[in-house]
């Protein structure tokens, strides 16, 4: 799997300058996420990272899907912060309580991504809670309103940025934005493999506000963002344990987040804190990052964790401090996120292999018993 992906990474590189649709699509990548930056910084926003990464994820090519995709992206980021507002401040002074909400909400929130008609609100609902919470454990003295609320104007940036330069591209073109209205999902019924997957997916996060807890790792929230992201998995390709689907898209993540992450080493060790190095490293990273998220299957989300690497160390809270340490901790969250959910799905694995091997045992049994009456 690896020499395909580095093939077509080969192939994908000879097409980088080639002018046309897919290149204009780069450009306007580089523009909205550059764009969020900005508003970010304008609005005093604590993550301007993840104001950066809204933008980047929430631009799509048909302009209509990336405006409802913004819309609940808010709606999601607005609830879920919300009840932070609530758990938080107890969570910080009752560990049993913090690892309780960080399992439930999330897999709640991966539940709903599963099995909703707007799943990506209930995706945001589940992650703008791990944030909250995960941030108001590192600073337990910062006010968990501003907390939330800089999550909204994080998020509020990027989908800003993000319906401007997707409104701007469709009147430079002159597509009819509203011409391609797709049909809403079917709400799935209650589904329990959704649900167990989900589950697995609350295991890993519950663990997480445990390690703060005892180690103190920083950028937890990194982790959190991990856990969650991977695990969005088709259910009619889960399987028994989810292990091989996930364990391929971890595999993606890994592959984009290193040579994501070598990039921006390179960069910050180039700009010695020079601002127009960090941004200019960082637009040629999403501008590459793009062409391997377009270039097909094989390369599609090595391209866009590359991508979300990029902008994880690259796009500082402000670019009058550059410090290369936070990006480098921020890199080890998504690590840390890995190599919690891996050992999950192992288990679970193990786990569902031996109860089908008894469910196999006891019909072989069952029919046997038949069969000699």
């Amino acid at each position: 799997m690896v020499k395909l992906i580095s093939n077509h990474v080969q192939s994908e590189l000879r097409e980088l300058a080639r002018p046309g649709p897919r290149m204009a699509d780069e450009v306007a990548c580089v523009l909205s996420v550059m764009l969020a930056i900005v508003f970010a910084q304008l609005a005093d926003a604590r993550m301007v990272n993840w104001a950066a990464v809204s933008a980047l994820i929430l631009l799509k090519s048909d302009t209509l899907e990336t405006l409802l995709r913004g819309v609940m992206r808010m709606a999601g980021t607005l609830v879920g912060g919300a009840l932070a507002l609530v758990v938080a401040p107890l969570a910080v002074h009752s560990l049993a309580l913090a690892v309780a909400s960080a399992g439930l909400v999330g897999a709640l929130g991966l539940y709903g991504m599963l099995t909703g008609r707007r799943a990506y609100a209930w995706f945001l609902f589940g992650l703008t809670f791990e944030i909250v919470l995960l941030d108001k454990m590192a600073n337990p003295s910062l006010a968990i309103l501003e907390l939330a609320r800089t999550r909204v104007v994080e998020v509020g940036a990027g989908t800003l940025a993000c319906v401007i330069v997707s409104l701007g591209a469709a009147l430079i073109s002159g597509k009819d934005w509203l011409a391609n209205r797709k049909p809403r999902p079917d709400r799935m019924r209650w589904n329990p493999t959704a649900a167990r997957h989900a589950a697995q997916a609350g295991l890993a996060l519950a663990a997480l506000p445990l390690i703060y807890h005892f180690v103190k790792i920083p950028e937890l929230t990194q982790a959190a963002i991990t856990i969650m992201a991977v695990m969005i998995v088709p259910v009619a390709g889960l399987g028994r344990s989810g292990l091989v689907p996930v364990s391929r898209r971890l595999l993606h993540r890994a592959i984009g987040c290193v040579a994501g992450g070598l990039l921006a080493v390179a960069v910050l060790l180039l700009a010695h804190g020079n601002p127009a190095i960090v941004i200019a490293g960082t637009a040629f990273g999403l501008f590459l990052g793009r062409h391997l998220e377009t270039g097909g299957s094989a390369t599609q989300y090595v391209g866009l964790q590359f991508s979300i690497a990029v902008i994880t160390a690259l796009v500082p809270d402000s670019y009058s401090q550059i410090e290369p340490g936070i990006a480098l901790e921020r890199l080890l969250g998504i690590g840390v996120g890995m190599v919690l959910l891996e050992p999950v799905l192992l288990a679970w694995h193990f786990i569902a292999k031996q109860l089908h091997a008894r469910e196999s045992t006891a019909s072989q049994a069952a029919e046997a018993t038949r069969v000699a009456a």
